[in-house]
């Protein structure tokens, strides 16, 4: 494995940097992107993500319910969902389950998980309405009809893993006065903004002095609009084997 010279990665003239992350050339670097997608923010700050409000994270590690919205669930029985997250210590775990027979709830995991970074259906079967990933009455991420995958700015870096925060950005739907901010969290601690900024569009940024995102921070981006309306936002982080 080559030694990282960040320098040579962003000065290549034949491959942008993330491309060469990406395609593995560098064992102890990978990437990951939050995608997030809010439909109704308004006048208070919410998360952006598939939920309209502050996403809540679970305060032990549990195993989940994978929930079928349809008015009849049974129709959606067969679909794939796979789920990327963490466990209790941090360490990355994925686990996919089948729907089936809803009356009870839902599909559970075998597997507990303290976080969940995405989900997404991992077969040919398309649902036919929201799936919700759940306990005890809480939704943990949601896979809203009809993208198939969870749409939100909320990730958690895992153990052993240093983050980067490399690029965000934020779309609105309607031209309004939107604030957004992004907020990280430490084992122990309170969500903090790291960044704040008002717009009535698109905003973009490319760090080039990244923030350190230390293993098992929590990250998210969250909105509020002058009038309602539909908000989606992103975050690119490069990760590092600690």
């Amino acid at each position: 494995m080559p030694d990282i010279n960040f320098g040579s990665l962003q000065d290549t003239n034949a491959f942008p940097y993330g491309l060469v992350i990406k395609s593995g050339q560098y064992q102890n670097l990978g990437a990951w992107e939050a995608v997030g997608y809010n439909a109704d923010v308004g006048s208070n700050f919410e998360t952006i993500w598939d939920g309209s409000n502050t996403y809540t994270y679970p305060s032990a590690a549990t195993t989940m319910n994978v929930v079928a919205q349809a008015t009849s669930p049974a129709t959606d029985n067969g679909v794939e969902i796979t789920i990327i997250g963490l466990d209790a210590s941090y360490n990355e775990i994925t686990e996919t389950v089948t729907l089936g027979d809803d009356s009870a709830g839902g599909t559970s995991t075998t597997q507990e998980f303290l976080r969940i970074n995405r989900a997404y259906v991992s077969n040919d079967s398309a649902p036919t309405d929201d799936i919700t990933i759940e306990q005890d009455g809480t939704v943990y991420a949601q896979i809203t009809y009809p993208y198939n995958t969870t749409q939100q700015a909320v990730y958690t870096v895992p153990a052993g893993k240093r983050g980067y925060l490399v690029y965000a950005s934020v779309s609105l739907e309607k031209q309004k006065e939107v604030v957004a901010k992004f907020m990280t969290r430490t084992p122990g601690g309170i969500l903090i903004t790291g960044g704040i900024i008002g717009t009535t569009g698109s905003y973009q940024r490319h760090w080039v002095l990244p923030p350190v995102l230390d293993e098992k921070t929590d990250i998210e981006i969250r909105a509020k609009a002058g009038a309602t309306t539909s908000i989606s936002a992103s975050l690119q982080v490069l990760l590092e084997d600690k």
